[in-house]
């Protein structure tokens, strides 16, 4: 069953992913080699609930933490730990936030002093195929269109591995809602999309193969070749003739500016 949301509704999913934003706008101040996963979780954690808001993660389907944090091989749902982010890392951040009774969800790949000019260009081509993807949410389009963009950018044309076990999804009063939102696919497939309609897009792009495999901690999935793996995230809105994007990573983007321990990348808005 697919929900349509009211205009009132997108309004109520919006605030909950400008407040997902806020969150990562925190991490990126925080992130520098000695910081740990634990410490930029906790932080997240107290602001979104001196924003009268819940984590959107923490306890979902058993999760342990408000962020989950996946860095370098790590493709998504990393569990924080106490490890130290060191000089090189690159480091995938998703959360999620539930206020007002809906959920906001965005992710960001974030690239420490010292990462490789590699590894920049696989977060860089990630970012793009998330906005090569958005612009395919309008409405008479179909699920498959999206599919289609992202993986004929970033598997094609850049010849990275699009994950296939993971995918995005309809976002609203549930965290995950229907319908599913592959990175990859046919032209004319799938769904169709329709006004109303709020889905996450999120590219999971690997540097080498797209294979991947769970880590013994049940949560974390990694890739098979332990090469890099980079995650980008936005919910959207379809629109009649493009997306309104509900989340935003312009803040996210200016504290990296700010930040000398990390990286900027090559970001199209």
């Amino acid at each position: 069953m697919i929900y349509y949301k009211t205009k009132e509704e997108i309004e109520l999913l919006r605030a909950s992913c400008l407040l997902v934003c806020k969150a990562h706008e925190l991490v990126a101040s925080m992130l520098k080699p000695g910081v740990t996963g634990n410490q930029i979780d906790k932080a997240a954690e107290e602001l979104i609930r001196d924003h009268g808001a819940k984590p959107g993660f923490k306890g979902y389907r058993g999760f342990p933490a408000t962020l989950c944090i996946s860095p370098n091989e790590g493709v998504v749902h990393g569990i924080p730990t106490d490890v130290e982010f060191k000089e090189g890392d690159i480091v995938s951040v998703d959360c999620g936030t539930y206020m007002n009774e809906f959920y906001g969800d965005s992710a960001f790949t974030y690239a420490l002093e010292g990462a490789s000019e590699e590894e920049l260009e696989l977060l860089s081509v990630t970012n793009e195929s998330l906005y090569k993807g958005i612009d395919q949410a309008i409405a008479g389009k179909r699920i498959g269109d999206i599919g289609y963009a992202v993986q004929q950018y970033a598997e094609k044309v850049h010849g990275y591995g699009v994950v296939r076990e993971l995918v995005g999804h309809g976002v609203g009063k549930n965290l995950h809602e229907s319908p599913e939102v592959p990175n990859y696919g046919s032209r004319g497939r799938g769904a169709l999309l329709k006004e109303g309609l709020v889905i996450a897009i999120e590219p999971m792009v690997n540097m080498g193969t797209k294979a991947v495999r769970q880590s013994d901690d049940g949560w974390t999935i990694i890739t098979r070749d332990k090469k890099p793996s980079a995650h980008f995230e936005h919910t959207v809105a379809v629109g009649k003739e493009k997306a309104d994007i509900l989340s935003n990573h312009d803040g996210i983007i200016e504290v990296i500016k700010n930040n000398p321990h990390l990286m900027e990348i090559s970001l199209k808005r």
